[in-house]
């Protein structure tokens, strides 16, 4: 990795598509804190809006969306005085640079890129926003000279494009861009309540446990739960996959180990094991909900702290922006 900047900035983003999970919480909101509270890097997060609108969405409820996930962020303990938190598509200049490294991106390494087969496959209308999208991603990074994004390994791919292409930039017109390294965090695979093998999606949420369930809603959701014919809780993704589903979300909860929790529930009941599950949940997302639910009452407040936040992001992806203007010949 070069060192154009000595500065440990992180960051990373959520889409304002829907209702937050317990994924989301668990893969990324929970790491994002710890990140914070680490002291290690200067943290940048943001409402991904821009991606967002890559596949089918209703206008209507995106401004509700963008507040609701300001707001997840706070509530989850993002701290808007210790982090710089903004939206996407206030800051120009992540889609003017995702333009200028669209001229240098290969095609063919696009086309081969695993969430974009994955996410046409399901559609009929695909769109180019769709096919570019990691290209967008790279100007979110690349604009804030991070050096560590926080990543799940099915985001892995991305990442190492996005170091392709600052590498690809500073060989053609200098040292300007960082490469930045990936932050493998804890990103449980959390699966789908009502089908096990596969994962936990906002598009099935009969069987999506979400952040603002109620406690009855989470209680019922978890009873209703798919796990197996046998009896006995045990670790075996191959043969108990809901049990091992359920499990992985019971220790990222409680912050137990699946071994502790396995040797504590060996006899029990499937009943009694998942209303302690159902309880633990509730437990942990108390503080959020209460939160969210009263930072929710005033938005004005939300995009007060997100005025700020796209503030400074603005005068860093500006600066920056304007430095690589310059290697290219455009100022």
């Amino acid at each position: 990795m070069n060192n154009i900047s000595e500065t440990n900035n992180l960051i990373s983003g959520i889409q304002p598509s829907g209702r937050l999970h317990i994924g989301n919480y668990l893969g990324a909101l929970k790491n994002f804190v710890a990140l914070q509270e680490g002291g290690a890097h200067r943290c940048f997060f943001f409402v991904a809006d821009l991606h967002s609108i890559t596949e089918s969405y209703d206008a209507s409820t995106k401004q509700a969306q963008i507040v609701d996930v300001l707001a997840s962020f706070i509530a989850a303990g993002i701290d808007p005085k210790r982090s710089t938190l903004f939206i996407q598509s206030h800051i120009p200049a992540h889609a003017e640079l995702a333009w200028i490294l669209e001229t240098i991106a290969p095609f063919g390494e696009l086309s081969r890129m695993t969430q974009f087969k994955d996410k046409s496959a399901r559609q009929d209308d695909i769109s180019v926003g769709l096919f570019a999208y990691p290209i967008l991603q790279a100007a979110d990074i690349l604009l804030y000279d991070a050096t560590a994004v926080p990543v799940g390994e099915d985001q892995i791919q991305h990442l190492e494009l996005t170091r392709a292409l600052a590498r690809k930039f500073n060989n053609k017109f200098g040292e300007t861009l960082m490469e930045p390294q990936p932050l493998l965090t804890p990103t449980p695979r959390i699966m789908s309540l009502h089908d096990p093998l596969r994962k936990m999606s906002k598009s099935e949420p009969a069987g999506c446990l979400f952040l603002d369930d109620t406690p009855e809603e989470i209680t019922a959701k978890i009873m209703a739960a798919v796990t197996d014919s046998g009896t006995g809780i045990a670790f075996d993704t191959a043969n108990k996959a809901g049990i091992a589903n359920l499990l992985t979300i019971f220790a990222n909860v409680t912050e137990r180990t699946v071994d502790d929790l396995v040797a504590h529930y060996s006899t029990a009941k499937y009943s009694a094991f998942k209303k302690a599950l159902a309880k633990a949940i509730i437990k942990k997302l108390a503080p959020y909900r209460k939160k969210k639910i009263k930072l929710l009452t005033k938005p004005e407040a939300l995009w007060k702290i997100a005025a700020r936040g796209n503030k400074a992001a603005n005068a860093i992806a500006n600066a920056k922006l304007t430095e690589i203007k310059k290697k290219i010949g455009l100022l």
